[in-house]
């Protein structure tokens, strides 16, 4: 098994002839009118204030070229190109072509690059610095493609193992270039308008294999600043052990800096980042689990290497469990292990711990990302480019189309390229986004936000999705003038416990489709218990779920795959009031809502319609857009 860098070795080249100097420049639409702040209150809010809270939209989970592997691929756009991006403006892509992000500017953006080796390698291809006579540095831009891969898989193997590579190690480098992501994220922030957050990512691997690759289970978490940062970054470099990030966050939480993390992929950590022991293998126990759900409320479950919310092995009674499934682990063509790395597992095995052992360390709420090292997101299946870089900047080099010279599937060559294409990036995914409810379009809302979970992930759709729980909730709720506020005032929004009384309670499932995209064909609320799961269909955009199946009518939406045009018809809204027919007033259960959109072109058939060629047979033509809410979990009373 190679790393990325060993096998893509007509990028490298590029990437040597390539070098530059650091740049160092800088709906759920609520129905009723809103309340205004009372006269005379002392906090002042923005234009936009709404008691009974906004949907905003926006990505959590982007690189620029101060990460170790986005450089080393040619990318050289800055935080300050990131933002830039996400409020409309058009960058490059390394690749040379225009990108402009798909359904207009977002509300809310975070550039997370890799606090290890965080802007050495710039520092490393900038002649005249200390950095750039190091032989690694010679070796790392040069032309010799074995001298690259030799110096960039040391870096991978150190950000493994947590031992620095001394020489390269210039802590002085690493928090001057913190320091300029915390200021860039400082200068794009406009309350009211668009909000950023000081962030980095902390980019623990797990591994048996002693090859020196970068490979292995994904442990990393997404780290962030609810206002001002600290003046260094805790990275693997200094431990590897996410727990003892855990620590240095309540640190520095003592010394006024709040943030949280999220993890992230947890579809590849072989196992691991759902394990049901700590990092070190002891048992859990009631401390571990708050710690962690103090400093990790909340999980990315989707993103562009795959879906980690369910796996049709875990999952095989729910006929969408197979969607964007990806499972090789980082790096490498090893398939993760499927047990522990899904979220609604964790979910049952959280129920399962706090009803034997009174604590539940997988109560976290849901969000969405894209994981672009480009430092611009691809949302959209009819305008993806991928996230890497130079390596998968193409159609061919993604897979979609086959290799120059042929025109079908069949006898395609066994080359770096083609491999790299079948085994990774066919299967990656245009995805994703993080909606949020706050009252305001800033960083305390915002974050505040996060903090209850009242947080819900799309694979790219704008779609606005509400989940409430409660119990006096009336028959006429879902078409009255205040819905919203009345859902509030009677029960609690997705991300809470609604504790139980002697009666069945009662959920409202509300979702609005995103104007540019898809039209919604169903919602379904998800049920796990310790024992099990199951899914009901609770709104259709045709007819009415089955009693005994619990599903929706077919609703004959499709898609003609010779120009990928939408068959059928769907829904602009859909919503319900519904009530669990197997409830148990007795038994724990977490419910959350999941949205799907009418059938639509996955991103590889766009790609193959434009080139004239089949769409890649090994992968799915079509796929339905879809939300993830957090969880409301129903906890029975004493």
């Amino acid at each position: 098994m190679k790393s990325y860098l060993g096998i893509a070795v007509s990028a490298i080249a590029l990437v040597a002839c390539n070098n530059q100097a650091p740049d160092t420049s800088e709906t759920i639409t609520q129905t009723e009118e809103a309340a205004t702040p009372e006269a005379g209150s002392a906090k002042e809010h923005t234009a936009g204030y709404n008691p009974d809270r906004n949907a905003y939209f926006g990505d959590l989970h982007i690189h620029t070229r101060s990460s170790f592997d986005a450089y080393i691929f040619n990318v050289r756009r800055t935080a300050d190109d990131a933002y830039r991006f996400a409020r409309g403006e058009t960058i490059k892509h390394p690749a040379g072509f225009d990108m402009t992000i798909a359904g207009g500017p977002l509300d809310f953006y975070t550039v997370t690059d890799h606090a290890e080796y965080l802007g050495i390698l710039p520092a490393m291809d900038t002649p005249g610095t200390e950095l750039s006579e190091l032989p690694r540095a010679k070796d790392m831009f040069s032309t010799n493609r074995d001298k690259i891969t030799a110096a960039f898989q040391g870096v991978g193997a150190s950000v493994r193992s947590g031992e620095p590579i001394e020489d390269m190690y210039d802590q002085g480098v690493i928090n001057s270039v913190w320091m300029q992501n915390v200021d860039a994220a400082n200068r794009h922030y406009v309350p009211g308008e668009f909000t950023t957050f000081a962030a980095y990512e902390f980019t623990s691997v797990t591994t048996n294999r002693d090859d020196g690759t970068f490979g292995g289970g994904n442990l990393h978490r997404n780290v962030f600043f609810k206002g001002d940062a600290p003046d260094r970054a805790f990275s693997t470099l200094d431990s590897t052990n996410p727990e003892d990030l855990w620590d240095w966050m309540d640190e520095k939480r003592s010394e006024g800096y709040e943030s949280i993390a999220i993890p992230h992929n947890s579809n590849v950590s072989d196992g691991q980042m759902f394990r049901l022991e700590t990092y070190n293998g002891d048992p859990m126990d009631a401390a571990y689990a708050e710690q962690r759900m103090r400093n990790e409320p909340l999980v990315e479950v989707t993103q562009v290497k795959g879906t980690s919310e369910t796996h049709p092995s875990l999952s095989p009674n729910d006929e969408w469990a197979d969607f964007e499934i990806y499972d090789k682990l980082l790096g490498v063509y090893d398939v993760s292990q499927t047990e522990g790395s899904y979220v609604r597992e964790a979910y049952r095995n959280g129920l399962r711990l706090q009803q034997e052992k009174g604590f539940d360390p997988f109560h976290f709420g849901l969000v969405g990302a894209s994981d672009s090292h480009v430092a611009g997101g691809a949302y959209s299946e009819e305008d993806y480019w991928s996230k890497i870089g130079i390596v998968d900047g193409s159609p061919i080099a993604r897979g979609s189309v086959p290799f120059p010279g042929t025109t079908s599937w069949d006898n395609q060559p066994d080359n770096n390229i083609v491999k790299n294409g079948r085994e990774w990036f066919s299967r990656w995914s245009a995805s994703g986004l993080t909606g949020v409810w706050a009252e305001e379009n800033t960083r305390e809302a915002i974050f505040d936000a996060f903090r209850r979970k009242e947080t819900f992930a799309t694979t790219g759709p704008r779609m606005k999705v509400r989940f409430f729980g409660g119990y006096g909730y009336t028959d006429d709720i879902l078409t009255t003038a205040n819905l919203t506020r009345q859902a509030y005032q009677g029960g609690v929004p997705m991300g809470g416990d609604l504790v139980g009384t002697d009666a069945t309670p009662s959920f409202i499932a509300w979702a609005q489709r995103d104007p540019n995209m898809g039209a919604l064909q169903r919602v379904q609320i998800v049920k796990v218990t310790s024992d099990g799961e199951t899914i009901y269909d609770v709104a259709c955009h045709t007819g009415t779920p089955d009693p005994a199946t619990h599903r929706c009518p077919d609703n004959g939406a499709g898609v003609d795959i010779t120009n990928c045009t939408p068959t059928g018809e769907g829904a602009s809204e859909l919503k319900a009031l519904w009530q669990d027919p197997d409830f148990d007033v007795n038994t724990r259960a977490t419910y959350y809502v999941r949205v799907l959109e009418n059938p639509s072109c996955r991103w590889s058939t766009w790609e193959a319609l434009r080139n004239g060629t089949p769409p890649r047979p090994d992968v799915p033509e079509t796929i339905q857009e879809r939300a993830y809410t957090s969880p409301i979990w129903y906890i029975p009373a004493e």
